[in-house]
């Protein structure tokens, strides 16, 4: 009940910078000095205004004295050459989760391209209420998919950060299979479900033979889900495999099998949690932040864009979930689906605050970002 008043607090819009300076420096004292917090803080609540990364776009957003073409050369200057550690950015994600332990994180991939240069993007989320929270990437120099060493490498530094035993699984679509990454993950006995493609070649020690994994599963009806009881060996590595029988948006029957390292039983259920980064993925691109109209392509000053508008999308996602959970439904359509979605909810209401200083609902804007 306390908890519910303390958010339910009005906050002025002349405090705003005050409070979310307050919130981030908290966060961030001893690693950024007080005038780069103010920066961040800026460029955050910019960036939920103007629902761009474009700086031409941001600097008229920032809420300073200075004029616009200051405020713009103020982003290059920090994009070009201030180190912030993904870390404390990391850190501070993982601080807002109300639990730290038993997390499903989500391995996926995203790019785009602005000229001729490929943005890439390897990002690595923890499943929170219907959506993955960014927690660390990796930017690849390259087109295409990821290689295992630099899986093992965001794999390898979540686990120095955050430990082993937060783990409960990894999920991860079809591009995520290979030798050396399934002996990795059985090595730290990291639970996994990752789908796999139908042809793969599995070694069945009931039949003494490599036969292809959708052979396990050819008996289904459509929609069955069967965990086979057997371990069988795919790319040298024992594991377990589930699979179903659906139908794709072409009308064509396929097969959706699942590579586990234990409980396969659970293997559907979990794995259904991997669409959650796609959610994430929208909300920074196209339903959120627009971060395709950057033209930005130096990786480095990337890495910082892409960090400071993880703050900004946690930031607007928990808003939204607590207005929907304690305050007002986001209504249901006649389809079964919401009618906004829980970010843009927090977002719409985050930038009509910032814009016009109206917090008609009276919550404590701030304290979303704070973990105390």
């Amino acid at each position: 009940y306390y908890h519910i008043i303390f958010l339910m607090e009005n906050t002025s819009l002349e405090r705003k910078d005050t409070a979310l300076i307050t919130v981030l420096h908290q966060h961030f004292r001893g690693d950024v000095n007080l005038a780069r917090v103010k920066l961040i803080s800026l460029f955050i609540t910019a960036l939920c205004k103007v629902k761009t990364i474009n700086y031409d776009r941001l600097a008229s957003g920032f809420d300073a004295k200075a004029n616009k073409s200051s405020s713009y050369r103020r982003i290059q200057r920090f994009m070009a050459g201030f180190d912030l550690p993904m870390k404390i950015v990391s850190t501070l994600i993982f601080s807002l989760l109300p639990e730290k332990n038993d997390l499903s994180l989500v391995l996926d991939r995203t790019n785009w391209k602005f000229g001729s240069k490929n943005i890439n993007i390897l990002m690595l989320g923890v499943s929170y209420k219907n959506v993955a929270f960014p927690l660390m990437f990796l930017m690849l120099d390259k087109r295409g998919n990821s290689h295992t060493k630099e899986r093992i490498e965001l794999i390898r530094k979540y686990i120095d950060w955050f430990g082993r035993d937060t783990i409960n699984c990894l999920l991860a679509d079809r591009e995520f299979v290979g030798e050396k990454w399934l002996e990795f993950l059985n090595d730290y006995r990291i639970g996994y479900h990752i789908r796999i493609r139908n042809n793969f070649m599995v070694y069945s020690h009931q039949k003494q033979k490599e036969i292809p994994a959708f052979w396990l599963f050819n008996n289904l009806k459509t929609n069955e889900f069967y965990h086979y009881p057997k371990i069988v060996r795919l790319h040298g590595q024992d594991c377990y495999l589930s699979g179903s029988k659906t139908i794709n948006r072409e009308g064509k029957m396929e097969f959706l099998i699942i590579v586990s390292f234990n409980k396969p039983e659970q293997a559907m259920v979990s794995y259904k949690k991997r669409w959650q980064v796609e959610t994430l993925f929208r909300a920074l691109k196209s339903s959120g932040f627009n971060i395709e109209d950057t033209h930005v392509t130096d990786l480095e000053r990337l890495e910082r864009l892409f960090l400071l508008t993880m703050i900004a999308f946690v930031w607007c996602y928990k808003i939204g979930d607590y207005i929907d959970g304690k305050i007002k439904k986001i209504k249901i359509k006649k389809h079964g689906r919401r009618s906004v979605s829980v970010f843009k909810y927090g977002l719409d209401y985050l930038s009509k605050f910032l814009l016009s200083g109206f917090n008609l609902l009276e919550i404590k804007i701030f304290q979303f970002l704070s973990c105390t």
